[in-house]
């Protein structure tokens, strides 16, 4: 039994490393990508990044490779075919890759320069190239003194039906001239600046190719692989004139050293009045003026979307090589330096180094300083209400202890001179009454002889004419002290009147009332007296708002053009009047309510001064839901 375990556990571990072995020797499918340059460098290393991230978000499932050809300069063109043949073979040995993405010009011009044989026959992907390409010199040519034909690769008879997709840059050389026209058109040479490598090479075919578009003007190249910066400083300073810099490339001189910025500036510096344009953007932003340049941007995002879509989806893919837009760019620092004004040119164009604005810098910290003031302005304004909010509510205090300090007195002495008025009015009356009812006594005993009854009637007359007149004095006092009776007529404007009314009483009431003006008149002039006229309406508003509360109180103003009255009501939601006491309400010292303030005079000195107008008021029996005065009063005047 426990052999046979043993030989069972043997089996299944022989069984498990023949599986692993097999599955480890199957090739799995790949994408490989071929670096012209070394993968490290900052371009080179976003787009290969940005594809990895893109393509596995995507839910790509190929292995993805990295070879790199590290081509330097153009010195070493000779041996780039062998190092492309090499990583071809060694990814083909089993089982070739899927796809394959060329990275830089060197090997996408390797690629085209390979014989038929040694190019792979998968898709392939081209990014980081321009279409106007060089094929690579045979090994017995110069590399210093050759001078290749410039190709475009969409009128090429050898383009490759497995090219698929790509990005490719169009460097515009015959719109740069124009440009370089534009601003200079009295230019005679253009120098042309190019380095040892093949970008360098290649745009100078490109230059060379292009100016026979216009042979009016002269080029003049200044090779890289002909010198080294020191000696193409010297031939700078001895540019003629009439003459503009197209700087196409440069970071290698012919001794293949790599030069930083720095070089940049010593080569700016050898001519410093020499106008210079670019077509790469080469040294833009502090040497050149600007340029007609690709709208440079990375492109792993979209190889990647790419790459899915050929290898992964179901979808058949259409092939199609993508080609980089132009755009005008200039400095605005070397424009302004010069004296050049862009808005001539007629075109759009994108300005450079220009520097921020004030706003632009600090946009953050103003936002921040302006958020800071609106609310240290609103809190002010709050508390500045609130102070002199504060500050006449105190005045109106003030003022309303002394007006009632100032009542207190007046009702003092209005109580001093009532007591007084009715010690001596209760005097004087009661002289002639007394002489009347006393002498009206004798003569009615019927013993007083018929001479006396004549004395004595006249007495009686005499003292019924002073009281008369006493009487008489006391209404007369009254009417000049209250004016109740004296109406002094003018032209009012009624409608303006009711709002100002209405207002009053909304003001001063705390009943908890809703006020409203029923009117759809804007205007009414009428012969009154504005005065009381809205005493009488502030009688009824307040009276009113005494007996309602928290409801509506409406005053309504029309005109009955038959009666040609102007009618007015108060109508309000409160209490009411019962029926049978609706024609007592306007009598002297009438009160619903002996408990209720006021002196039961309102409503008396309502009807006086309306009367007195020769208009009427009444109580409307109709309504039920609280209580409605309607007064009317003459129509003197037209409306206007």
């Amino acid at each position: 039994m426990r052999t046979r375990y043993k030989l069972f556990l043997l089996s299944f571990v022989m069984l498990f490393g023949v599986l692993t072995y097999v599955q480890g020797a199957i090739p799995q499918k790949s994408i490989l990508i071929i670096s012209s340059y070394n993968p490290s460098s900052r371009q080179t290393s976003s787009t290969i990044s940005e594809f990895i991230d893109k393509y596995q978000e995507m839910g790509g499932t190929y292995n993805i490779m990295i070879e790199n050809m590290n081509c330097k300069s153009f010195t070493d063109v000779n041996e780039w075919e062998r190092i492309l043949r090499n990583i071809f073979a060694k990814h083909t040995e089993n089982r070739p890759p899927s796809l394959i993405i060329l990275l830089g010009q060197e090997a996408w011009a390797t690629f085209l320069s390979l014989p038929e044989a040694y190019k792979p026959q998968c898709p392939i992907i081209v990014s980081m190239v321009s279409r106007n390409f060089i094929y690579l010199p045979k090994d017995n040519e110069q590399t210093q003194t050759w001078h290749p034909r410039s190709c475009d690769f969409f009128e090429e008879e050898t383009k490759l039906d497995n090219i698929i997709t790509g990005y490719m840059h169009d460097y515009d050389i015959d719109q740069n001239i124009e440009l370089i026209l534009d601003f200079y058109p009295d230019t005679e040479n253009i120098v042309f600046l190019s380095d040892n490598t093949y970008g360098g090479v290649s745009l100078q075919s490109l230059m060379v190719k292009k100016m026979q578009n216009h042979p009016d003007l002269n080029l003049i190249l200044i090779d890289g692989r002909q010198h080294t910066i020191y000696t193409l400083v010297d031939l700078l300073k001895d540019i003629p004139q009439k003459s503009v810099l197209m700087v196409g490339t440069w970071r290698v001189d012919m001794n293949d050293g790599y030069f930083m910025p720095n070089a940049t500036y010593l080569i700016m510096e050898a001519n410093p009045d020499l106008p210079a344009f670019t077509p790469t953007s080469v040294a833009l932003g502090h040497w050149t003026i600007g340029g007609v340049i690709p709208a440079y941007r990375h492109l792993g995002y979209e190889m990647a979307i790419e790459a899915y879509n050929i290898l992964d989806c179901d979808s058949l893919f259409q092939s199609h090589i993508h080609l980089i837009e132009n755009h005008l760019v200039l400095d605005y620092n070397k424009i302004n330096k010069k004296g050049l004004d862009p808005t001539t040119l007629n075109k759009p164009y994108t300005i450079v180094n220009k520097p921020p604005t004030f706003y632009e810098l600090y946009h953050q910290q103003i936002w921040w300083v302006l958020v800071i003031i609106i609310s240290l302005t609103v809190a002010l304004i709050f508390v500045l209400y609130y102070y002199y909010r504060m500050k006449i509510l105190n005045k109106r205090l003030a003022i309303s202890e002394v007006n009632l300090l100032e009542a207190k007195n007046a009702a003092e002495e209005s109580n001093h001179l009532k007591s007084a008025f009715l010690a001596n009015m209760s005097h004087e009356i009661r002289t002639p009454l007394n002489a009347i009812v006393g002498f009206t006594d004798v003569i009615a005993s019927g013993e007083v002889p018929a001479d006396e009854v004549m004395e004595y009637n006249t007495i009686i007359k005499s003292n019924s004419d002073l009281l008369l007149r006493l009487i008489n004095d006391i209404l007369d006092m009254s009417r000049l002290e209250s004016g109740k009776v004296i109406l002094n007529y003018e032209k009012c404007d009624v409608v303006d009147l009711c709002r100002e009314a209405l207002a009053t009483v909304d003001i001063s009431t705390k009943t908890g009332n809703q006020f409203k003006f029923d009117c759809h008149l804007e205007h009414f002039l009428l012969d009154i007296d504005p005065q009381r006229l809205k005493q009488v309406i502030i009688n009824l508003l307040s009276n009113a708002s005494k007996f309602t509360n928290h409801g509506i109180i409406t005053l309504a103003f029309w005109i009955d053009e038959v009666a040609q009255e102007a009618c007015f009501s108060v109508t309000d939601t409160g209490c009411g009047i019962p029926a049978e006491k609706q024609n007592h309400v306007f009598q002297r010292f009438e009160k619903l309510n002996e408990y209720a303030q006021g002196t039961g005079l309102g409503l008396a000195i309502c009807k006086l001064i309306v009367e007195k107008g020769g208009g009427r008021i009444w109580v409307d029996p109709a309504y039920t839901t609280g209580a409605r005065f309607v007064f009317t009063i003459p129509i003197n005047s037209s409306p206007q």
